[in-house]
């Protein structure tokens, strides 16, 4: 049957009629080969506009369309819709993008402009000419999501799904939940106690029946695509009882093992076997951390802990390996700091602390019960220096970027140290103090108001001991003069980095990271919480540096769009993917090697290529790797692409 095609142009107001003679176009393309109209309107998608479309359907009986306007990924789908519904297969309609490829690079230039258009048009028809009659492919839907991360974020996103009827899982690598808001003090700007925040988050997801928490776990494989992501699961043993362990304390007076407090960011030691971090006073239990056992470091069999225990509550059992199906996956890993010792510049000493681990020193829970002491002498530190942007916004050494939140949780904490030394003078060294969250400017300026901070703008060259005082060298740029500050106490607010293993999840996920090893959004404004990979959501600071609000607003986000995902019987996966030749397959590999999307295999026993067409994005990578041209994309195949490319250049003649 030969091919009706239909060619509507589109004048997008003057967007494209400014640059394009549409009226020429129309005038050649009505007589091209296979085009049995041409016709253009002012707005195109417009109701009117989709009227004449719909009409020309009916009266040319067309067998495709050509779409002369804007980019695809405004209005493609309005186009392939309507085609739908007037009885014509959507994979027919293609569009002819002459607006953001042809008028707006050649405004003023009205020949060229035009001649390029008919040049596209052309191209897009010889393509709508061998384009076949594609059916979606329909896929199951496991209507279960998996959080891997049970900070605010993750245990928002779990709250928001769970509320909307879903069974939910949070993976959890800790022992327990709340993230980094259980290590710190107060929040900005209300200067709520975090801890009791956490714990309200807490308690809401414990009591929610919708939703599983499997602490102490973590990712081991995953496998298959959205709507039926196999992930398997391996969760540590706790080696704890929790019916039968009372609560005594004998395991932990008898433990040989000590380590440098990870939740207390290494300000004190304990025991292998302790209370969990974290805990409420009024609900602490115990907690044998595997990494610090010598069981586990020196391969002893230590069982101190156990040979102490008289309700026999310990037990050195082996990880679960748990297998299960879900539709959606939530990374919510959060955040950690940059370390100290990157800072060269600055002297590694007790008394040079991150940010958190003031944080800890404030804390009410923290090793001195809320007081600030110096860890290295136990004392009361009357003069501390807070130096901002280190490691921040230093192309040169560190990280480029600016880490969002040091800004505010500095001016929080020199505020805190205020309230509990009285008698003590902060000094903030910084770059540029941003402060752009709804309160956060009159936070700033209401703390320097009320304690006296001493903001100076300028970076800080030197930290060096001096006695029992911490020499700082800085300049004030405003004034032009150095500043020299014998502190006490130097804290330093550290570049936010990724979390631990962020890179190696996201190799294991099939998603991106940046160039710093933050997980990467499909796009920046258009689908920040998505991922390239269909089905993987992005929640808090796993993504980009943010604080709470902005974490929560995250997950809220990714919550919905899952709930969306789920709002189907069923997925539709476009039929717009890659096709074997098993005839000209030579099974040599190189498709698979180049497929981003793991969506292509070779059969150990054909030796043949074969796509999971459930996985494929039609990206085209396996088809320009394949040397024997064997794996096609469907409606974009080789002969498609000579055909449009014999279009583009046939106003070129090869000189001899």
């Amino acid at each position: 049957m030969k091919p009706r095609i239909g060619v509507f142009v589109c004048h997008c107001g003057l967007n494209i009629a400014a640059s394009v003679e549409v009226s020429e176009v129309v005038e050649v393309i009505k007589d091209y080969p296979g085009v049995v109209h041409a016709q253009d309107y002012i707005y195109m998608c417009s109701d009117p506009g989709q009227a004449l479309v719909r009409k020309a359907i009916k009266e040319h009986n067309l067998t495709g369309l050509v779409m002369s306007n804007c980019s695809p990924s405004l209005h493609e789908r309005t186009f392939r819709n309507l085609a739908a519904a007037e009885g014509l297969n959507p994979y027919l309609v293609e569009v002819a993008n002459i607006r953001e490829y042809c008028s707006w690079p050649h405004q003023g230039d009205k020949p060229t402009a035009t001649k390029k258009a008919l040049t596209i048009i052309k191209a897009t028809i010889e393509r709508v000419k061998r384009n076949q009659a594609l059916v979606p492919m329909v896929v199951p839907l496991q209507k279960r999501v998996l959080i891997l991360g049970g900070g605010v974020a993750g245990m928002q996103a779990a709250l928001d799904i769970a509320n909307g009827g879903y069974p939910v899982t949070i993976l959890e690598k800790q022992p327990f939940l709340g993230g980094r808001v259980r290590q710190l003090d107060k929040t900005f700007v209300t200067l709520e106690d975090a801890p009791t925040l956490a714990d309200e988050m807490v308690d809401r997801v414990l009591n929610q029946p919708n939703i599983e928490v499997l602490s102490s776990a973590e990712i081991a494989g995953i496998s298959g695509y959205v709507g039926n992501f196999e992930v398997q699961t391996r969760q540590k043993t706790p080696w704890i009882n929790a019916e039968r362990c009372t609560g005594c304390g004998a395991c932990i007076e008898v433990c040989p093992a000590e380590a440098p407090s990870v939740f207390d960011r290494g300000l004190i030691t304990r025991k292998a076997i302790d209370w969990t971090p974290g805990d409420r006073s009024d609900e602490k239990r115990v907690f044998l951390d595997q990494q610090s056992c010598h069981r586990t470091t020196l391969g002893e069999p230590c069982a101190a802990c156990k040979e102490a225990c008289e309700e026999d509550a310990i037990a050195y059992a082996g990880d679960n390996l748990i297998e299960q199906t879900y539709g959606a996956v939530v990374v919510a890993t959060g955040y950690d700091l940059y370390n100290k010792s990157a800072l060269t510049e600055y002297a590694s000493d007790p008394d040079v602390l991150d940010a958190l681990q003031f944080e800890r020193l404030l804390a009410e829970n923290g090793p001195t019960g809320g007081k600030v002491l110096r860890p290295s002498d136990g004392r009361e530190p009357k003069e501390v220096v807070f130096v901002q942007c280190a490691g921040s916004r230093d192309p040169d050494k560190h990280y480029p970027y600016c880490s969002k939140v040091c800004c505010m949780y500095t001016c929080k904490e020199a505020r805190r140290y205020k309230e509990k030394v009285p008698d003590g003078q902060a000094y903030i060294f910084f770059i540029d103090v941003r402060s752009t969250g709804k309160g956060y400017e009159e936070f700033v300026k209401e703390s320097v108001q009320k304690e006296r901070l001493l903001y100076l703008k300028g970076k800080v060259s030197k930290v060096a001991r001096s006695g029992d005082k911490i020499q700082v060298l800085g300049v004030d740029t405003i004034t032009g003069y150095g500043v020299e500050v014998m502190a006490d106490l130097v804290v330093l607010a550290m570049a936010t980095v990724p979390s631990p293993g962020a890179r190696d999840l996201a190799r294991l996920l099939n998603i991106n990271t940046d160039a710093h090893g933050f997980i990467q959004e499909a796009h920046p404004k258009l689908a920040p919480v998505e991922t390239l990979t269909a089905g993987i959501y992005l929640a808090g600071a796993a993504q980009a540096p943010k604080d709470i609000p902005h974490a929560i607003y995250q997950a809220s986000g990714a919550a919905s769009k899952i709930l969306s995902l789920f709002s189907r019987k069923e997925l539709v996966h476009t039929p717009l993917v890659a096709l074997v030749d098993p005839e000209v397959c030579a099974g040599c590999g190189y498709c698979m090697d180049n497929c981003a999307f793991q969506a292509v295999e070779v059969n150990p026993l054909r030796k043949k290529a074969e796509v999971n067409e459930a996985l494929c994005e039609g990206c085209g990578a396996c088809a320009t790797a394949c040397p024997s041209g064997a794996i096609q994309v469907k409606n974009l195949d080789s002969r498609q692409v000579f055909d449009m490319i014999s279009v583009v250049t046939q106003d070129y003649s090869l000189q001899v």
